[in-house]
């Protein structure tokens, strides 16, 4: 079975044959599994002082933000007795009566153009005065930014702050502001098209970057966000193709006999490892984006597929079945022998690295199914962190706090995601039809 399903693969087939049914275009976010222990905070609904109300509600944007990041406990808005739009209207006794420990208010404001000016604060309630409205003297301020927004841009906005928030309480980079691709099918027989899609991390403003009536997949990000390398079966061949996301304009990069699957880009974003086939075998080459120079890194009779690099661009992790079964190794990228770093189960598969260099995210099969692990790479400790039956193509998030992988429910290809520890989950459904391989997107760079 891991066998055939792990050729499957390689052909470049197996989550495409199946699918069918019609895609509306937003995610739908449903939370599976919340964390216990999570930071309680509260997001008071912002104010608006306009003639007619902003066309997000940009509180429960944040809220939801940190909900699904598995970090905090949202306080309920029906528990709030208050309702104030600046420090200097909170009653912080209010807040600690029902067990909050860290309190955001804010209000949008009109701006220039049609704009906005979006004004944030964020207070740690036990570190505060002595609970009169107005004694800003006292007041524990964590943060507090005003953002000139354009209009249409309160979505972003909201992200923004929830990053802001994040990286505040928890010392780590909040990932909200940040963008996934994925597969989806419309239609069935003769009338399917495909199309790779764009959209923010919450599922929301969702761009067709290309569509076709022959299968795509493999997407994958460059380092700067602005490309996305992918694999296309149009003309009845599989090539690969990188496409400018603001311009459309894209370039065939490979289209050689046989297998062209399976692009990463390197973190300076001047190579890609692809899985080429021409020379018999699937094997692993690196292809110089500038100059079309291609170097072949494994020779190995068996299937090598799906490379990985590591961020210090030192080294690949890849698949290959050369032990007799799928698992994953490790090949410098001048070259050299191969290393096997899997050992748990007799499946492991379709490998992504943690930002940090410190973890991978994999397909490992166990008794109950095909789910995603995640494994220490210093220890080799092996922690599995889904709970689907056919749940494949992790990607990291990139502060590396959630995953997020293809699975299956109610019979369809959803997207999901879990915090990379296990405690949180949630699911990403299309009202109709199928999606599968997410890749997320890097942190914005500014």
């Amino acid at each position: 079975m891991a066998e055939t399903r792990f050729f499957l693969r390689i052909l470049l087939l197996l989550t495409l044959l199946v699918w069918g049914g019609s895609a509306r275009a937003i995610l739908q976010i449903e939370i599976t599994e919340g964390v216990e222990g999570g930071i309680p905070i509260a997001v008071v609904p912002f104010g608006w002082s306009g003639a007619v109300p902003p066309e997000s509600d940009v509180a429960a944007i944040i809220s939801a933000d940190l909900a699904r990041s598995g970090r905090f406990s949202l306080a309920a808005r029906e528990a709030f007795r208050e309702f104030p739009r600046h420090g200097g209207e909170v009653h912080f006794e209010n807040w600690r009566a029902i067990g909050v420990e860290n309190l955001v208010v804010g209000r949008v404001l009109p701006g220039p153009d049609g704009g906005y000016q979006v004004q944030f604060q964020l207070f740690d309630i036990y570190r505060q005065g002595d609970g009169t409205a107005g004694d800003a003297s006292r007041i524990k301020q964590l943060a507090g930014y005003n953002l000139p927004t354009p209009r249409g841009g309160l979505r972003r906005a909201a992200h923004t702050i929830a990053d802001l928030i994040y990286e505040t309480l928890t010392g780590e980079p909040g990932a909200f502001n940040t963008r996934m691709a994925y597969i989806t099918a419309v239609g069935q027989g003769e009338a399917r098209r495909y199309a790779l899609r764009v959209a923010d991390a919450d599922g929301y403003d969702p761009v067709t970057v290309v569509e076709s009536p022959e299968p795509l997949m493999s997407p994958a990000w460059s380092p700067d966000g602005r490309q996305l390398a992918y694999v296309s079966f149009e003309g009845k061949r599989a090539a690969i193709y990188l496409q400018e996301l603001a311009t459309g304009e894209r370039r065939l990069v490979s289209q050689r006999p046989g297998i062209n699957g399976a692009p990463a880009w390197s973190p300076d974003g001047r190579r890609l490892a692809l899985t080429l086939s021409e020379a018999g075998d699937p094997e692993i080459y690196i292809l110089e984006l500038a100059t079309g120079r291609l170097t072949r890194l494994t020779h190995n009779t068996a299937i090598d597929t799906e490379p990985v690099w590591m961020p210090d661009g030192r080294s690949l992790l890849f698949t290959s079945d050369r032990s007799g079964a799928p698992q994953i190794y490790r090949i410098p990228v001048e070259g050299g022998r191969a290393r096997r770093i899997t050992f748990e189960g007799g499946y492991n598969a379709a490998a992504d690295v943690s930002p940090d260099g410190k973890r991978i995210a994999m397909v490992h099969r166990t008794e109950a199914g095909y789910r995603i692990a995640v494994m220490e790479l210093e220890s080799g400790l092996l922690r599995v962190v889904s709970q689907g039956r056919l749940d494949e193509s992790p990607s990291f998030a990139p502060n590396g706090a959630m995953i997020l992988y293809a699975t299956e429910h109610g019979g369809r290809g959803v997207l999901a995601a879990v915090s990379s520890d296990g405690s949180a989950s949630q699911r990403l459904v299309l009202q109709e039809g199928d999606v599968r391989e997410p890749a997320w997107g890097p942190l914005p760079r500014h």
